[in-house]
């Protein structure tokens, strides 16, 4: 589930800011950003512009249109190419973002189907037994839940939607054994 048809982020979240770049790339020296995608929680390396004023936790465009702040998306990486820095403010960014896709991520559990005939999405989110699930599925034939107080409220038992999220997204950012993805790209 991402919010765009396309596997490229339009807007990455600074994780870590390296002004020097990456002290164990001694080839170069330019400026590199580390940051999470905002779409599809996609880990990326960017090279701001000399003139770019960049902070840990702005969100800024690596779209294909115009770039403010941005000279050009250097790589993809991988959850262990994350500085510690990075890997510190990561479960802030992932935090943030499900806060304000609010819209978004509610209506994955409105439109969460099956994985397999044996397994559904919802029963990949940490925390979410079959009673759970089965009540959220049955639940949202009557009811149209518009923000994560709607989910705690008429399903029972089920606390901090958002949080269930935070934690699925860490996983799978992680890759922590992850064979279905729901979130990350």
């Amino acid at each position: 589930m991402s919010g765009s048809d396309s596997d490229r982020e339009e807007y990455v979240y600074v994780l870590d800011y390296m002004p020097s770049g990456r002290s164990s790339d001694r080839a170069s020296d330019e400026p590199l950003i580390q940051g999470l995608g905002t779409d599809g929680f996609t880990l990326l390396e960017v090279v701001p512009r000399t003139d770019a004023d960049v902070t840990i936790g702005d969100r800024v465009y690596v779209g294909d249109e115009e770039r403010e702040r941005v000279e050009r998306v250097k790589q993809r990486i991988d959850y262990d190419d994350l500085t510690e820095g990075s890997k510190t403010e990561l479960d802030y960014a992932v935090e943030d973002i499900v806060e304000q896709q609010e819209e978004r991520f509610v209506e994955f559990f409105k439109e969460a189907g099956s994985v397999t005939i044996r397994m559904h999405q919802l029963d990949l989110l940490p925390g979410v037994g079959e009673k759970i699930r089965n009540t959220i599925i049955e639940e949202r034939k009557y009811e149209d839940f518009e923000t994560y107080e709607d989910l705690e409220e008429h399903i029972s038992g089920f606390h901090d939607p958002a949080g269930v999220l935070v934690e699925r997204i860490l996983q799978e950012v992680r890759d922590e054994d992850v064979k279905y993805k729901l979130f990350v790209r």
